[in-house]
């Protein structure tokens, strides 16, 4: 994750060190979908976000497994791309340890 993402809280505190290719992680479980103010997001984030969905342990791991397909099925626009080409399908709990930093 840290080649394109940082995890820093609100006051600054830099908690993960990583990228900014893509949106911090701080407060991402609880967060609405593509609500990172001044984040170029793609157009298939940008659909699912407008749908105020918001982002929990369970979603996001999915999302993490497959990007495009989980847009492609939240969307329901089957030509649904992610910006995100990393998939994480080795079930790995990030969203869990994301959710234990707290917002």
């Amino acid at each position: 994750c840290v080649s394109c993402h940082n995890v820093t809280a609100a006051d600054g505190t830099v908690i993960v060190r990583g990228g900014k290719t893509g949106p911090n992680l701080f407060g991402v479980i609880g967060r609405p979908v593509a609500s990172v103010p001044d984040f170029k997001y793609g157009e298939g984030i940008l659909a699912l976000g407008a749908t105020a969905a918001i982002w929990d342990e369970a979603g996001l791991t999915t999302y993490l497994a497959d990007p495009t397909a989980y847009l492609a099925e939240k969307t329901g626009d089957a030509a649904a791309k992610s910006k995100m080409t990393f998939k994480l399908a080795k079930g790995e709990n990030v969203a869990a340890y994301l959710a234990s930093l707290g917002q």
